[in-house]
C-alpha cells in the first residue's frame, strides 16, 4: 500500500510566529515549505510582507515567494492550481510536505477547494469603480457591511479590490460573494493536519508593534516610497504600505503614519483569527508548545 502523503497546515495571524515553527518542522520531516501568504508572491514587496530572511530562505527550499511581480494579476484560483502542482511534486519525494501563511482564502482554497466565481457584467464593475473614486473606501466597506455581513467580517476592509469584487458578484448575480465560496469541500490526494498558532493578546499585539518598528528601521518608508508610483495595483492595496501612501500624499505626518501602521497591522491580526476560528479542524497551540505540536503530528499521521 503507498504511503499516505501529509499536509501540515500551519496558519495564525500575522507575527505569531508561524515562520520559526515551519522551519523546524521542515527539518524534522526533511520536506519543503509551501507559502499561501497572499502578499509573499510578489518579488518587489519585502519588508512590508514580512517575508522570511534570506538566511531562512537557504535552510529549507520555499515555494511561491518573489514569484511574481505586482504588475501581473494573481488570484486564489490561480494559487490553487500552482500550489496544487507543486505539492505533487515534493510529494514525488517526501510524505510529508509544509504550507503556512496568514491569508484565509488561500489557505482555504488548498485545505477546501474554491467554488467558480460567476462572470459579471462589466459595465457594473466599471459603475463601481466609478463610485468607489467618487465616495471613497467609507463608501465601499458600509456596501459591503450592508450586502454581505458575513464575508465583511472576514474580508480585509482596507483592501478595495477585494471589497469592490464582492460587490460586483452581489449587484450581478443578487447573491452574496459569500454564498459562492466552498460549499462542496474538494477532494485532495493528502491528508491535512491543519495547526493554528495564537498568543495572548496582548503578547501578539507587542510583538506586532515591535515587529513593525523593526520594518521601519529596516526601510519600510523608503520601500513604500520606491512603489508609490504604482500605489494604484491590486498588490499594493494593502497593510503596510497605504498607510505609508497616504503620509507620502501629504495627508497626514510620519508619526500618525507609524500609529496607523500599528492599528491597521492589529486589525488585520484580529480579522485573521476571526477567519480561522471558523475552522473546527484547526488544532490551537502556542508557538512554543513545539513538543506538543510534534506529539500531535504524530498521533494524527498515525
Amino acid at each position: 500500500m503507498a504511503e499516505e502523503k501529509v499536509l501540515i497546515l500551519v496558519i495564525g495571524p500575522t507575527a505569531v510566529g508561524k515562520t520559526d515553527l515551519c522551519l523546524k518542522l521542515a527539518k524534522k520531516f526533511d520536506t519543503e515549505i509551501v507559502s499561501c501568504d497572499s502578499r509573499q508572491f510578489y518579488r518587489e514587496m519585502n519588508l512590508g510582507t514580512a517575508k522570511p530572511t534570506e538566511e531562512e530562505l537557504l535552510q529549507v527550499p520555499h515555494h511561491l515567494i518573489n514569484t511574481r511581480s505586482i504588475e501581473e494579476d494573481y488570484d486564489v484560483k490561480q494559487f490553487e492550481k500552482d500550489a496544487l502542482e507543486i505539492l505533487d511534486e515534493i510529494f514525488k519525494f517526501n510524505s510529508v510536505a509544509i504550507m503556512t501563511g496568514g491569508s484565509g482564502l488561500f489557505a482555504d482554497a488548498i485545505a477546501k477547494g474554491f467554488d467558480e466565481m460567476p462572470d459579471v457584467d462589466p459595465t457594473i464593475r466599471t459603475k463601481i469603480i466609478g463610485e468607489f473614486e467618487e465616495k471613497g473606501l467609507a463608501w465601499l466597506q458600509s456596501q459591503i457591511a450592508d450586502a454581505d455581513p458575513e464575508y465583511y467580517s472576514q474580508v480585509d476592509r482596507q483592501n478595495p479590490q477585494r471589497l469592490m469584487r464582492a460587490l460586483e458578484v452581489y449587484l450581478g448575480t443578487g447573491k452574496k460573494f459569500s454564498s459562492f465560496r466552498v460549499k462542496k469541500q474538494a477532494e485532495r490526494p493528502f491528508k491535512i493536519i491543519k495547526i493554528g498558532l495564537e498568543r495572548d493578546r496582548e503578547e501578539l499585539y507587542q510583538r506586532i508593534d515591535a515587529r513593525m518598528d523593526q520594518m521601519i528601521a529596516a526601510g519600510l518608508f523608503d520601500e513604500a516610497d520606491a512603489l508609490f508610483g504604482k500605489r494604484h495595483l491590486n498588490a499594493m492595496q494593502t497593510v503596510g504600505y497605504s498607510e505609508i501612501f497616504g503620509y507620502l500624499e501629504g495627508n497626514y505626518d510620519k508619526e500618525e503614519a507609524v500609529r496607523l501602521l500599528k492599528r491597521n497591522s492589529r486589525r488585520y491580526a484580529k480579522r485573521q483569527l476571526t477567519w480561522f476560528r471558523r475552522d473546527p479542524e484547526i488544532r490551537w497551540f502556542h508557538p512554543d508548545q513545539v513538543g506538543a505540536i510534534l506529539n500531535w503530528i504524530d498521533t494524527q499521521i498515525a
